[in-house]
């Protein structure tokens, strides 16, 4: 197991290099100057070239990817031929001479709140869909299955936006039954309850498309494990329904669960970039729309490398996690 993980990290490593390596490249190659767009529109000659050297995109790529690499691990001083140098400690992300502000500090900032946000959509969606995929399966046939799987493809029809839009309008603005999502300080420990109420809306509209999937997914899943030999035995020897369905069904069938489960949660920051902007809140999602828009390249390469690596641990712990769900199964 130890030398399994090893190995994973050491590839993990590598794909971060060429991910970001990659990033920088595509950068370059873009017909955009973020030395123009830090001045404005009247902008001289003279203040772009300085602006070009202030940003160090006066030197090769290449050796803007070696200081990029070297301040993650030993930091970094911008400006160092000036009065005023900026110092970014290690790790140090880059930083943004369009915002002003270190990378790091700022995806440290709207972190949280695409935290939350995942988590809160990562529950909603798992607790709906296995709950209703196990009554679907349940009631095979009947109204109930009927009604379930209609909820699941009307869930997988309707674009998240189009979700968001029409909750945010009706229970919003015309019913007034939850207040305006926003984000302040302090949240969720200052007020648990403000917290709930304000993010509500925001995890069911991260949550209804792989809602409608976890519905199907489960079901199936139930559905096939109840036609194995050990499932009927157990029926025969009188056992509670329910305790063959959690113990026996639920939990053979939680493999591919699993794995389709790890890789959303991890995949969540495009769903966040869609709920972010339509709520208006200040997360990564957010964050990364802007640093696109502003071709801001110190800000653009910290978000890939983060959201890179989320992605990347989340498929080696789903990878772990199967020798926990499965016994019979071995990494190595």
């Amino acid at each position: 197991m130890a030398g399994y993980v090893v190995r994973r990290v050491l590839g993990m490593v590598l794909l971060l290099f060429l991910l970001t390596l990659t990033v920088f490249v595509l950068f370059s190659l873009m017909p955009a100057d973020p030395a123009r767009l830090t001045c404005g529109k009247a902008c001289s000659p003279a203040i772009i070239e300085n602006n070009r050297h202030r940003l160090e995109l006066d030197i090769p790529p290449i050796e803007q990817y070696q200081r990029f690499v070297a301040g993650i691990f030993v930091g970094r001083t911008y400006l160092k031929d000036t009065a005023r140098p900026l110092e970014c400690e290690a790790p140090c992300l880059g930083y943004s001479f369009l915002r002003n502000q270190e990378v790091l500090a700022m995806i440290t900032k709207a972190a949280p709140v695409t935290f939350w946000l995942a988590i809160g959509g990562f529950v909603t969606w798992m607790v709906i869909g296995l709950v209703f995929g196990v009554v679907a399966a349940l009631k095979r046939g009947r109204w109930q299955d009927r009604t379930v799987m209609g909820i699941a493809l009307v869930g997988y029809s309707l674009p998240s936006f189009f979700i968001g839009l029409v909750l945010f309008f009706f229970v919003v603005l015309i019913w007034h039954l939850l207040p305006i999502p926003q984000w302040t300080s302090g949240m969720p420990f200052a007020n648990p309850g403000k917290f709930f109420q304000t993010m509500l809306l925001p995890w069911i509209t991260i949550a209804t498309l792989n809602a409608a999937f976890y519905m199907r997914l489960t079901r199936n899943q139930v559905l096939e494990v109840f036609g194995e030999d050990y499932v009927r035995t157990a029926r025969a020897k009188g056992l509670p329904e329910r305790i063959v369905v959690v113990k026996h069904a639920l939990r053979a069938g939680l493999t591919p669960i699993v794995t389709a489960a790890g890789l959303d949660l991890a995949y969540l920051l495009g769903g966040a970039i869609i709920t972010e902007n339509i709520f208006n809140l200040p997360g990564l999602g957010s964050l990364a729309i802007g640093s696109v828009l502003a071709s801001d390249l110190p800000l653009i390469t910290g978000i890939t490398l983060v959201a890179a690596a989320l992605i990347i641990v989340a498929n080696l712990v789903v990878d772990l996690l199967y020798a926990v769900v499965d016994p019979r199964v071995r990494v190595g």
